[in-house]
């Protein structure tokens, strides 16, 4: 091996410590974009193709839904959809067996495809209040005085 290997091998080496770039994860990125007709269909694919590291890009007219796949970021992506000068938001709806009540006021929505609700936070379906509180306490068996309200 002598001395050239050597230096060779410490060489590599020290190349390798520098600071790595970290590749981007394939990822899809769906928006819901307000689209009128094929024309503004054939617009956002041929921006949206054009966003760097977009491996596909597919165009649902009809659930006003955009689905970007590749090596990309998702601002990235709106950033290019919105200069499109068309409304556009992140994709808000997941199929109803994902959410823990699909039937409150803001998880469900007309315009949702079918057997899809809005993501709504867990906390936006609790509520609860002292007066619901105050009513656990007077029914409860640990309440000496219960039976007196019955």
């Amino acid at each position: 091996m002598g001395v050239e290997g050597t230096i060779a091998y410490f060489s590599n080496l020290l190349r390798d410590v520098g600071p790595r770039k970290r590749k981007k994860q394939l990822q899809t990125v769906a928006l819901k974009v307000r689209m009128d007709c094929e024309g503004c269909a054939r617009k956002m694919k041929s921006v949206l193709s054009g966003v760097k590291g977009a491996k596909s890009v597919e165009v649902d007219l009809k659930q006003q839904k955009v689905t970007v796949i590749g090596y990309v970021d998702q601002k990235r992506v709106l950033k290019a959809a919105k200069a499109t000068k068309k409304k556009v938001e992140p994709w808000p709806y997941v199929p109803y067996t994902l959410v823990a009540n699909p039937y409150v006021s803001q998880a469900y929505d007309k315009k949702a495809p079918a057997n899809h609700v809005r993501d709504v936070p867990i906390t936006a379906t609790i509520t609860e209040s002292t007066v619901d509180d105050h009513y656990t306490i007077m029914f409860s068996d640990d309440n000496p005085n219960a039976c007196s309200i019955m």
